[in-house]
């Protein structure tokens, strides 16, 4: 029987991971993105998405590009 191979992370799982492991907190985060605090938070817990302007401006913030 061939093993399950383990799902790969979605880009918002990744993103999410990388908000809360970051040394900035989700305020700073939000304030130098752009983004709103709450719009951050709602992403974080699973209730909503964030458009791609907004995912481009927080991973700016982080550092973070796609490879």
């Amino acid at each position: 029987m061939p093993k399950k191979s383990k799902k790969a992370s979605t880009i918002s799982d990744q993103l999410k991971q990388q908000i809360l492991s970051s040394e900035k907190s989700r305020y700073e985060i939000a304030k130098e993105s752009g983004v709103s605090e709450a719009a951050l938070s709602r992403f974080i817990s699973g209730e909503r998405s964030l458009k791609l302007t907004s995912v481009d401006r927080i991973c700016k913030v982080l550092g973070l590009e796609l490879s």
